[in-house]
């Protein structure tokens, strides 16, 4: 031990020393102390439970390991900082969520620039607020839902930080759950069985410069008010089930300057309302934009549209969203008073979208003349796509 600032302490722990082990630092820790731990493997019997203020540093990066059967971490007193360790090995279980760190009613806590290997949950914070999740890498090696937990996952918590992390090979990259007035910045989410982000019933939170890549399902939010979606990319998520991003219950939000492509469908509305949709790139997707019938009042602008199968499919005539100053690849309009929007309208609800709404294995048919035959004639006289589903002045040149 070394003596520290204020009457605190430095405890070392290190494989040959007088402190083999993190349980046996945290049993001679106070309040204020400094744990060390040097490189080095550590298999840690139990739960290392954290319940006074401390904080944990590891030096040469070393490695806790549980052993396949326990939570690594159980922190429940405020204001712990954990930074540096590697934690490994908290095997799955059908009754225990168990976690590599685990935060519970706690306040002010710090989990930074850590790797998390082969972790049923890498972090879990329940009822955690003013926290801060950074910088740390948590791989799973998910093969099933069933057997697999989330990388990181909150719930009923309010005023936390995600920024930075990588994380890869779970059920979902990041699960939330009642969590308020959060933000998520510069995460990427990659590979995960299902969600790359999945959350409900979670207002007032920000996402800004996140990638979600090759997912199985994309990213799901529902029930859910007051979302700032910004500069995030949504790529390569790909299956029949699959969404760049799924809007369900959005109320009041603003999706804005992201990143869509090589999905299966980009972005979904269902029941989602008040959302202003805009500066947004749709490149070579399925479908770009479905937007179901009870998605109301949503304004799309300065979008841009190229390469996708279809830009826009409803399952409605009467939609009441609003599109103004798009970029569309399939525009075939003019603008004679060079202002920079076309002249007349565009309809990017194409019928043939229609049709597959109605018959989905006539996608077989998507590149056939019938079909340019069908949408030219549709583009003449429109009778069937919807009219509200109109943009009255496009953009005439992409916009950067």
């Amino acid at each position: 031990m070394i003596a520290g600032i204020l009457g605190s302490i430095v405890i070392t722990v290190s494989p040959g020393g007088s402190v083999p082990l993190l349980s046996a630092a945290m049993a001679r820790a106070h309040p204020g102390d400094t744990i060390v731990v040097e490189a080095g493997r550590y298999a840690e019997p139990a739960p290392v439970r954290i319940d006074r203020r401390v904080t944990i540093i590891g030096r040469g990066h070393p490695v806790l390991d549980a052993g396949g059967s326990h939570t690594l971490m159980l922190v429940t007193a405020d204001s712990v900082t954990i930074e540096g360790l590697t934690l490994q090995n908290i095997g799955p279980s059908s009754t225990d969520d168990r976690a590599a760190i685990r935060l519970e009613n706690v306040r002010g806590c710090r989990v930074v620039g850590n790797t998390i290997e082969r972790s049923f949950f890498g972090i879990f914070g329940a009822k955690a607020t003013d926290c801060l999740i950074a910088r740390n890498t948590v791989i799973g090696a998910g093969r099933i839902e069933q057997l697999s937990g989330n990388a990181i996952q909150l719930w009923s918590s309010s005023r936390i930080e995600v920024v930075g992390n990588v994380v890869e090979g779970h059920r979902d990259g990041i699960y939330l759950e009642f969590v308020t007035n959060s933000e998520f910045e510069d995460n990427e989410s990659r590979k995960n069985l299902r969600y790359g982000m999945h959350f409900m019933f979670s207002d007032s939170c920000g996402y800004r410069r996140n990638r979600f890549h090759d997912n199985g399902a994309g990213v799901a939010v529902m029930y859910s008010k007051r979302i700032t979606m910004e500069s995030n990319q949504f790529t390569l998520n790909r299956g029949q089930a699959s969404y760049g991003l799924l809007l369900k219950d959005i109320d009041d939000g603003s999706i804005s300057d992201n990143r869509f492509e090589s999905n299966t469908t980009a972005l979904y509305l269902d029941n989602s309302n008040r959302l202003r949709i805009a500066g947004n790139r749709f490149e070579a997707n399925g479908w770009a934009l479905r937007i179901l019938a009870n998605a109301t009042d949503d304004v799309f602008e300065g979008n841009s549209f190229v390469g996708n199968a279809f830009d826009v499919a409803t399952n409605s005539r009467s939609a009441t969203s609003t599109f103004r100053h798009n970029y569309w690849d399939r525009y075939r309009g003019f603008d004679l008073d060079h202002d920079g929007y076309g002249d007349v309208a565009h309809r990017p609800v194409r019928l043939f979208s229609l049709v597959v709404e109605q018959n989905e294995p006539a996608l077989i048919l998507l590149r056939s003349l019938f079909v340019d035959l069908l949408d030219a004639a549709e583009r003449v006289l429109p009778i069937l796509t919807p009219e509200a589903l109109v943009d009255p002045a496009p953009r005439m040149e992409r916009p950067r």
